[in-house]
């Protein structure tokens, strides 16, 4: 498959190291130009080109891996010539404190992060791999059937493009759940039982359940004062995110 990546930090880099493995082609962008990333084209494989490139050569996937307040700032034609059918995969999350400042409607729950995302990117998108650390996406997939198999929740309006992704996060060693529509991609976010915990598939379904679909004002709050003692306790031990 032909598949680009707009961004090429820590998700980005792991997915193009995987997905090389399994014998794509993959396109990777970065706000700094292709030539800066030289050295991550040896690591992976991958083919250094511009955003505008990788939408355009993306023609299975196209991976969105850059940080929540740099969305605005993508190309506003990134998407013109894309075909509707090709997914395009979110993989953002809402970091107020150390990066992204504050962002009203995700502030309110008006609006769910890839809902944020998806706004203005004007095209729809999946939610997927926001949950994971880079370094397990990269080196803990495993085959399908292995106990304790980590199950990734994949959430979109598109259904056919959910199908698609799935299928791709299996193909990366996953378990892949359906986490709904983009309005119920609040249970995956920072600050909630499945945000970063590695659990499998049984234990994934039982939150997603547990949470319910409609988010609540209180469980709204609760994932934001989550977040906020995470993001202090990353900030106490100098970890950056710019």
């Amino acid at each position: 498959m032909n598949i680009g990546i707009i961004g090429a930090g820590h998700i980005g880099s792991a997915l193009a190291v995987r997905l090389t493995d399994l014998g794509h082609s993959v396109y990777i962008a970065n706000s700094r130009g292709p030539e800066t990333l030289q050295d991550l084209a040896q690591k992976t494989g991958a083919t250094p080109v511009t955003a505008e490139e990788a939408a355009r050569r993306g023609s299975d996937f196209i991976v969105v891996t850059i940080p929540l307040e740099k969305i605005p700032d993508l190309p506003k034609n990134l998407f013109e010539g894309v075909p509707a059918e090709v997914p395009i995969i979110d993989t953002s999350n809402y970091y107020p404190m150390l990066r992204d400042g504050r962002i009203e409607e995700l502030e309110t729950g008006d609006l769910t992060e890839s809902g944020w995302v998806q706004q203005h990117l004007g095209r729809p998108v999946v939610k997927v791999f926001n949950n994971i650390f880079a370094e397990h996406l990269e080196k803990n997939g495993k085959p399908a059937g292995t106990p304790g198999r980590i199950g990734l929740p994949v959430a979109s309006d598109d259904a056919a493009a959910k199908q698609k992704v799935m299928a791709l996060v299996e193909e990366l060693g996953f378990d892949a759940l359906d986490g709904g529509t983009m309005r119920e991609s609040w249970r995956q976010q920072p600050g909630g039982p499945i945000y970063c915990n590695d659990l499998p598939a049984d234990q994934v379904r039982e939150h997603l359940q547990s949470l319910g679909t409609e988010r609540t004002e209180a469980q709204h709050q609760e994932f934001l004062a989550n977040q906020a003692k995470a993001e202090q306790a990353m900030q106490a031990q100098g970890i950056k995110l710019k």
